[in-house]
């Protein structure tokens, strides 16, 4: 996916060049100018997070192999009996048609290739989390794998408790009109995922 976090920061080099300097209190360098907003991050600013540098560098030359690392990592297949697969193919229709959850979560990779932000009027929610990050959007999330988060809720802040709320939310903020059945197909289809 192009961006990390459910708000954006930057992409998975950027917020693995963040980690191990910033939190994990590493050697390295990072560099982020958005950080020097005094107005939005503070204490960031007051630090210097926005630009370190440090002799010798020990992170950015693992940085690489990390990354290649990640993106070899596939995403976990839902275990079998876990969905209903003839509900599922029927999902399959409806989440590339009726319900158009395909024109933001392009398959095979279920997010936008590219810019994947959206304002939150875009998508129904608040903007609480949003505005705490640089850009004031929120990520389109990758969707493969979504079966391993089903505690916890969804979204940044779990405000969803199950995907029927998420559908539903949608369903109703975009006027999709999706029948209960349709619903629950759209539902067995995200868990195949």
């Amino acid at each position: 996916m192009n961006l990390h976090t459910w708000t954006g920061w930057g992409s998975v080099t950027h917020w693995n060049a963040f980690v191990a300097n910033l939190e994990m209190h590493g050697q390295g360098t990072f560099y982020d100018p958005r950080l020097n907003d005094a107005a939005q991050f503070p204490i960031a600013a007051r630090a210097g997070f926005g630009n370190v540098r440090n002799t010798p560098d020990l992170i950015t030359p693992k940085l690489a192999a990390l990354h290649f690392y990640q993106l070899a990592i596939l995403a976990p297949a839902p275990p079998p009996g876990s969905f209903d697969s003839a509900a599922a193919d029927r999902g399959a229709i409806i989440f590339n048609g009726k319900a158009r959850c395909a024109s933001c979560h392009v398959p095979p990779l279920y997010t936008e290739p590219g810019w994947n932000m959206h304002m939150p009027s875009e998508i129904g929610i608040d903007a609480f989390q949003a505005n705490r990050a640089p850009d004031h959007r929120y990520r389109t999330s990758p969707l493969k794998g979504l079966w391993t988060h089903q505690t916890g809720g969804f979204y940044h802040d779990g405000r969803f408790a199950t995907l029927r709320d998420v559908v539903n939310h949608y369903n109703t903020f975009f006027g999709l009109g999706l029948t209960d059945r349709e619903i629950g197909d759209l539902i067995e289809y995200l868990k195949s995922l």
